[in-house]
C-alpha cells in the first residue's frame, strides 16, 4: 500500500493554476520575483495601529517558485508547468511532482492562486 503522501491525484496535476488577481508582483534584475501582498480587513487594520505591522507584506519566492510565477496565465495544467520546471532545472527539481504539487497547495492556502 502506498503512503498518502506518496500518491498525487492525476486530476490534482490536471488543475489550471492562475494568479490570482490584484497580486501585485515585480521582478528583480536577479530574475527573483516577489508577492506584495495588502493586508486589508479590520484585524489587520488593527494590527498595523496597535502593533506597527506593515500595510503590505513582501513574499520572496526562491529560484524555481520564481520561474513558476510568471507561467501561471490560466492556460497551463500542473502537467505542462512541470514539464517546462524540468528543463529549465533537471534534477535538481525532482521529485518535480511532489514539490509542484506542495507548492500549489501553499499558494492556494494562502489565496495566491486561482482554477480554472
Amino acid at each position: 500500500m502506498k503512503k498518502k503522501k506518496d500518491v498525487i491525484s492525476k486530476n490534482y496535476l490536471e488543475k489550471i493554476p492562475m494568479r490570482k488577481e490584484g497580486i501585485d508582483w515585480d521582478k528583480n534584475e536577479e530574475g527573483k520575483v516577489t508577492l506584495h501582498i495588502k493586508n486589508v480587513g479590520l484585524m489587520n487594520k488593527i494590527a498595523q495601529k496597535l502593533l506597527k505591522k506593515p500595510e503590505i507584506s513582501h513574499i520572496y519566492l526562491d529560484e524555481m517558485g520564481s520561474f513558476i510565477w510568471p507561467l501561471l496565465d490560466g492556460k497551463k495544467d500542473i502537467i505542462a508547468l512541470g514539464e517546462l520546471v524540468k528543463e529549465e532545472f533537471g534534477e535538481k527539481a525532482e521529485p518535480l511532482y511532489e514539490r509542484l504539487a506542495k507548492y500549489f497547495q501553499i499558494l492556494d492556502s494562502y489565496g495566491f492562486v486561482e482554477w480554472r
